[in-house]
């Protein structure tokens, strides 16, 4: 255990300070037969016939707490979903804190054990880390950078080289949960509400429909939520993507909230949510499956693609339409 009420710059001087910090608070929670602390570098089982596949991430959110998660459950959610969401079950993480001076030890305990809770429901192991102290006001308090390595069947050819026009756009339940609910535990608008994160893992979403004929493409509408991934969409095929404001699900908190602070939802960070593109025969599948999963029971087809000049046009409720642009500037709070 580690009895310090703060963090200091001492735990990160290589000592015995920083053997303390990383045996009470990281060992102790994220202890599994794969972590060895006398080793730089992990050996990894990485199985046989599959395609290894790596992504990596830094992660800083203020506050570090936030309804529905913290920055320890977001960096292994995030870390797995990009491994999910590229056909791949997740199997290994590394994970490197720097942490500023003063930070609550309580605080970063609770973090790293949410962190590890996080770990087990994704079945993944955090193999490897490093920790740093920076001196205090030259941190968030705490940033976090992982790294995960999943298995895929090498068959799998998921990507954007696949979209088709004719393709439905799926979005796996509702968007804009996380922005909303991290922008509200700031108390910088005056706005209470009941908004928490959609921060889970989207394994049981992705593995199912991994390998499913037609299906083209799947991304985790993370920063810049729902609408980049559109516009990332129709850069890369040429295509008009047109979204159906109606089928779009989305909580009313979060709309009401939005429509107080003249912010467009569809740009909202998501942490828990899966935007699939496959073919009009596949997607009726993926739907039901979506539907009978945990996190899924909101799922719809939200837009088709068709040829064009790519463009994303937003057909409105009204039976308008009007062309989203692509975020250019940064005029909704960083969350990330």
């Amino acid at each position: 255990m580690i009895e310090d009420p703060q963090i200091t710059l001492a735990h990160g001087n290589g000592g015995r300070y920083m053997r303390e910090l990383i045996e009470g608070i990281f060992a102790r929670h994220l202890c599994n037969p794969a972590l060895d602390l006398g080793l730089d570098a992990a050996p990894l089982d990485l199985g046989h016939a599959l395609q290894p596949c790596i992504t990596t991430d830094a992660f800083t959110v203020q506050p570090l707490e936030f309804p529905g998660g913290d920055i320890g459950s977001l960096a292994v959610n995030g870390t797995v979903n990009d491994l999910a969401v590229s056909g791949a079950t997740p199997r290994f993480l590394t994970l490197n804190a720097i942490i500023e001076e003063g930070l609550a030890t309580a605080t970063l305990e609770r973090i790293v054990q949410s962190l590890a809770a996080a770990a087990r429901v994704a079945s993944v192991c955090v193999v490897a880390g490093d920790t740093k102290v920076v001196p205090r006001g030259q941190g968030g308090g705490l940033y976090l950078v992982t790294t995960g390595v999943g298995l895929r069947d090498p068959a799998c050819r998921l990507g954007l080289r696949e979209i088709r026009a004719g393709d439905v756009v799926l979005v796996s339940g509702p968007v804009g949960d996380h922005g909303v609910a991290v922008m509200l535990a700031r108390g910088e608008f005056d706005l209470q509400g009941a908004v928490r994160s959609d921060c889970m893992a989207v394994t049981p979403l992705t593995a199912p429909i991994a390998g499913l004929a037609g299906l083209r493409f799947m991304r985790d509408p993370t920063r810049g939520g729902l609408a980049t991934v559109a516009h990332e969409i129709v850069a890369a095929t040429g295509l008009d993507l047109r979204l159906w404001e109606a089928r779009i699900p989305m909580r009313e908190a979060v709309r009401s909230c939005c429509e107080i602070l003249g912010y467009e939802p569809l740009y909202l960070a998501c942490e828990g949510r899966v935007v699939a593109v496959a073919s009009p025969e596949a997607a009726p599948r993926i739907l039901a499956t979506w539907r009978a999963t945990p996190g899924g029971e909101a799922a719809a087809a939200i837009g088709v693609l068709g040829e064009g000049a790519g463009r994303v046009v937003l057909e409105t409720e009204l039976g308008g339409e009007r062309v989203l642009e692509e975020l250019e500037d940064d005029p909704l709070p960083r969350i990330c």
